[in-house]
């Protein structure tokens, strides 16, 4: 029986570990575009087509924090995935 690669799931888990980073750059680029002040230690007022976003923006940065666990998450399983494609590269040389 072949074994499937777990490509997907592999790249799925890479995009959800990068959304901590996702967010900080979106919140921040909003803020700097509209000339908000955007820090972690409370909402600052920020109107956005109309609306206070200054809370979301708040949360959006704060969000940043779970980097702190993403981030080496994420760089564990590039590796797997570094490994996953070179073992498989390796098999269909040897298969040849």
């Amino acid at each position: 029986m072949r074994r499937r690669a777990p490509y997907p799931v592999l790249i799925l888990l890479l995009v959800i570990c990068a959304l901590p980073i996702l967010s900080v750059a979106a919140s921040s680029g909003l803020a700097n575009a509209y000339g908000c002040t955007l820090h972690e230690g409370f909402s600052n007022p920020c109107v956005i087509w109309g609306k206070d976003r200054g809370g979301t923006l708040s949360g959006m940065f704060v969000m940043g924090w779970f980097m702190l666990i993403t981030v080496p998450a994420g760089a564990a399983i590039l590796l797997v995935l570094v490994i996953q494609i070179t073992v498989d590269l390796w098999t269909r040389v040897r298969r040849r």
